[in-house]
């Protein structure tokens, strides 16, 4: 499902990943770990192709990302939902509305469209929230907001980037709960986190990073 040979990521003189080798199969739960700046963020984002290596090849589907066209790569990007650590909520729109324009601009039918989120929102718990704003939300119902944006549109893969890192141990409990449901519907998931407490008796595998090399995987 991914697949990244040789991958190398430099931001002027800072190189961020150095010779990155990484398979992930179908229907997998990948955590990433690693200290900050150790390229997780940076790994998330070469996957959901919002930044092109300096060297290398990403297989995602079996599509190579550095072969096709701008217009090719955000077809494909509808299928990868990606979860951020500062939510990215639109304040001035509903809980409905930020999830539904996920759907919005890919042109579907209104009735698809309510369909589909309600049934995120039911998903994440947040049914009876779906009229609010962000910002009369919690920090844990924010960022269930963000993942059934992320999930509404069926995606294969699901990124999340430090998706518990602005919550207390119980919300971060609650959130990899909601996650692993995500998974064992089959979507393939791909979380980093420099969590001690989340990774703490996984049974999932996990990747580690430091200074922008894989260092270890158990």
């Amino acid at each position: 499902m991914i697949q990244l040979f040789h991958i190398y990521k430099n931001f002027g003189a800072n190189i961020a990943l150095n010779d990155i080798n990484l398979r992930v199969h179908e229907g997998e739960f990948v955590f990433v770990t690693g200290p900050s700046g150790a390229g997780k963020t940076t790994l998330l984002r070469l996957i959901f192709g919002a930044e092109r290596p300096a060297g290398g090849h990403i297989l995602i589907n079996g599509i190579n990302l550095s072969r096709i066209s701008r217009t090719r790569l955000d077809l494909l990007r509808r299928k990868i939902g990606f979860v951020f650590q500062d939510f990215k909520l639109l304040t001035n729109r509903t809980v409905f509305q930020n999830v539904s324009l996920a759907l919005e601009v890919t042109g579907e039918r209104r009735s698809f469209i309510r369909k589909k989120t309600r049934q995120a929102l039911k998903l994440v718990g947040l049914v009876e929230k779906e009229k609010a704003f962000p910002l009369q939300l919690s920090g844990g119902e924010q960022q269930r907001v963000a993942i059934a944006r992320a999930i509404v549109k069926d995606p294969l893969i699901l990124l999340a980037d430090e998706p518990t890192g602005n919550l207390d141990p119980e919300l971060t409990k609650d959130i990899m709960v909601l996650f692993r449901s995500i998974h064992m519907k089959g979507t393939t998931v791909v979380v980093a986190t420099h969590s001690r407490e989340l990774l703490a008796g996984t049974a999932q595998r996990t990747v580690f990073l430091n200074r922008g090399r894989i260092v270890g995987e158990e």
